[in-house]
């Protein structure tokens, strides 16, 4: 049990490492974590979540650029957690390559992604994701992340 709670705590330590605020994260909860190789995230889409109203009205679904975004965020925590590298300040999504949306979450709905870091140099990351809702796929991408080298003495 305590190496539950201990694994537990290391994935919630890991969505901290992103630069973004809680109300601009997309990624829940995170399942599973190979830190540096892999993971297994989830966001489950707030029926009250003030871009539904637009997109679209009495129509309500996740834009696919949000789906994109969760894929990047997902990647960004693999990629912090990587014992072997620092963490990367100011992490930001630099290059989307490959993209299928084939789908989106509706209101309520539990938007699973899963990454894996395909390689690093120097600030970059690289990163494949996809996103299922309901054990279909919905969105497929390779990502590029990129930030700054802290400076070491």
């Amino acid at each position: 049990m305590e190496d539950h709670r201990a694994a537990h705590a290391v994935k919630q330590r890991a969505l901290q490492l992103l630069p973004h605020g809680p109300s601009f994260r997309f990624i829940d909860r995170v399942l599973t974590l190979e830190p540096g190789v892999s993971g297994i995230g989830e966001y489950t889409l707030p029926p009250d979540a003030p871009f539904l109203v637009g997109h679209f009205p009495g129509e309500p679904m996740m834009p696919g650029v949000l789906l994109l975004e969760a894929a990047a965020q997902l990647a960004g925590v693999v990629a912090q957690s990587d014992p072997a590298f620092p963490p990367l300040a100011g992490l930001k999504l630099t290059a989307i390559r490959a993209a299928k949306i084939q789908g989106t979450a509706l209101p309520g709905e539990v938007v699973t992604v899963h990454t894996r870091v395909l390689g690093r140099m120097g600030n970059l990351i690289q990163a494949q994701a996809t996103a299922s809702v309901r054990g279909a796929m919905v969105m497929q991408c390779e990502v590029t992340l990129a930030g700054a080298r802290s400076e070491t003495p």
